[in-house]
């Protein structure tokens, strides 16, 4: 039995695996509220790169003393040879900008099928550096750039020039060294599709997997380069960096609206997320008895989970507000466990009972920390068949019948209520990139995206009960005869029908819609942490804080960089 037909037999009641619910599950505010676990794409990426053993190393590294030039990784893994190609450039104070619309960068970089020769090498050089105004092909899988922390890397060769260490708690404030402003793949701007990277090159085969990797090997890269400045700046008094607190710098990351409309265009490959979510914690809720090592373990887990928390800086208030809302959740789940507790099934329901949806999301990923064995093997089923399938032949009754009962969320929407479709979804002109706007404004509500699927849903079940009035034996065929605009919206209804989740229960289009829940909760899938919004629109954040290094692969490896706290300050060198 797969994966998929043993979640679908729980829901048939099959057998007892408790899966939570869709409305639940699917509720927005529910998912903007998840946070990195087991299963993020970081974690399953890392574990995958330590278990096999890839061997990562430079063979092309020409940087001067001010750590500019080109650097090429060649990556072995065990389906393949990858380069990883990065050029570093000067930019100026008036060139540097962060947003999206910018045209130089501190870095740039790619990610390449095989081995990069001289004159590949040259055309990468003709193209990255310029991203969206360049153009690559099919041997790049991702393409991305990033920017110096203005507040980090010039203090980091400092202090190591110096011979000292970077401040932990300076660190904690900000906690990377560069800061990356895009990351492409899929097809964009000339690069190989997914369905060629899914088939031809195994060991990117998961989703995001490459843009994962780039992240990682930017991470790497930033360490490196502050150590090669600061060893040129000053070869006598340099030292370099203590490795724990390497492991403890990331990458950072701002994640706008153009990340938000995939989890609503992608709804089987996000279905699949949350069933493998899902099906983790339903393992781990069907246990029985709970042994004094878990107890331990659990009690660790929430004072890790409560320092990190506490360890996050964010200037908004929002957030701030859901920070405490968590250490609150997690000093009154650290007392209700004290004496121990029966099993993880009634310690989830007391949470649902007396915690903030922070504060229950937050028990899930802690429940699958513990469990490796019943949580670590769903990684190999995040991918998923995107095609949305019409069924003609599907009687008008069953559709109905459909949805009534998948849909109701949507049908109980009342879109007539004043602000209920306000807010309009479109793409700028300028970079192609989503934009939240007004049905007021004529130009934006021509442009706008299909984002509205239970106002969609809604109107086509009112068409499809004027229909089967006067048609009661009809097929989905003839209805789509009569309404071909109704087209989109019944094959994702007909497709979706198949699965568990996927659908987001909310409507997009109301006028206080807060688009952070879908950035929060792709990024949970991503597995970053230290959110920190700057509007409701986006997000900084870090990527990879805590992992291992690159020198540690072939090293013992216990995959211990949940929520990571920071090292102790040791003395100076």
């Amino acid at each position: 039995m797969t994966t998929t037909t043993a979640i679908q037999a729980s829901m048939r009641g099959e057998h007892a695996l408790p899966l939570r619910p869709p409305s639940q599950v699917m509720d927005l505010e529910r998912l903007g509220a998840m946070h990195q676990s087991r299963l993020s794409f970081m974690r399953t990426l890392i574990r995958r790169i330590m278990r096999e053993r890839w061997a990562i190393e430079p063979v092309k590294f020409e940087l001067d003393a001010d750590g500019y030039g080109t650097v090429i990784y060649e990556v072995q893994a065990p389906n393949g040879l990858y380069s990883f190609v990065l050029f570093s450039d000067y930019l100026s104070p008036e060139e540097r900008n962060d947003r999206v619309i910018a045209t130089k960068w501190d870095l740039t970089m790619a990610l390449v099928e095989g081995r990069v020769e001289a004159d590949y090498l040259e055309q990468l050089r003709q193209n990255v550096p310029k991203q969206e105004a360049g153009r690559v092909d099919a041997r790049v899988f991702v393409l991305s750039r990033a920017n110096r922390s203005a507040r980090n890397f010039d203090y980091v060769v400092e202090q190591l020039a110096n011979g000292q260490q970077p401040d932990i708690e300076r660190i904690k404030n900000v906690g990377y060294l560069y800061r990356t402003t895009a990351v492409y793949g899929s097809g964009k701007l000339g690069m190989a599709d997914w369905e060629k990277v899914r088939e031809k090159h195994q060991d990117f085969a998961r989703p995001f997997a490459g843009e994962m990797f780039v992240c990682l090997m930017l991470r790497n890269f930033s360490l490196l380069q502050a150590e090669h400045i600061a060893r040129h700046k000053s070869p006598q008094r340099f030292q370099p960096m203590q490795d724990d607190i390497k492991r403890y710098f990331g990458i950072g990351n701002s994640t706008g609206l153009g990340m938000a409309p995939y989890l609503v265009n992608h709804p089987l490959l996000i279905n699949q997320w949350v069933e493998m979510r899902e099906l983790a914690l339903a393992r781990i809720r069907a246990l029985g008895c709970v042994n004094s090592r878990v107890q331990q373990e659990l009690s660790s887990l929430i004072e890790r989970c409560a320092q990190h928390t506490r360890d996050t800086v964010t200037e908004d208030d929002w957030q701030t507000d859901n920070n405490r809302l968590v250490l609150e959740d997690l000093a009154a789940l650290q007392q209700h466990t004290a004496a121990g507790f029966d099993n993880w099934d009634a310690l989830l329901g007391w949470s649902e009972a007396n915690c903030s949806l922070q504060g229950q999301e937050m028990l899930v990923s802690i429940a699958m920390e513990i469990y490796p064995e019943l949580v670590d093997e769903l990684e190999d089923f995040h991918a998923a068949e995107e095609n949305l399938d019409l069924d003609p032949l599907m009687p008008l009754q069953e559709l109905k019948q459909i949805i009534e009962t998948r849909y109701a969320w949507a049908l109980e929407i009342d879109f007539t209520a004043e602000g209920a479709r306000e807010t309009c979804w479109y793409r700028s002109e300028e970079k192609m990139e989503p934009r939240l706007g007004s049905v007021a404004d004529a130009e934006a509500k021509q442009k706008q995206m299909a984002l509205g699927v239970g106002y969609a849903v809604s109107k086509c079940y009112e068409q499809l009960c004027s229909y089967i009035a006067e048609h009661p034996e009809h097929t989905t065929a003839r209805f789509m005869v009569a309404r071909p605009k109704m087209r989109g919206i019944v094959r994702r209804i007909q497709s979706m029908s198949r699965c568990v989740y996927g659908d987001i229960q909310a409507n997009l289009l109301d006028r206080n819609i807060l688009p952070m829940h879908l950035l929060r909760c792709k990024l949970a899938f991503f597995g970053v942490g230290k959110f920190d919004p700057r509007s409701r629109l986006w997000v900084r954040n870090t990527m990879f804080q805590g992992a291992p290094l690159l020198e540690d692969i072939g090293k013992p490896f216990n995959d211990d960089w949940f929520m990571p706290l920071a090292p102790l300050q040791s003395g100076q060198h």
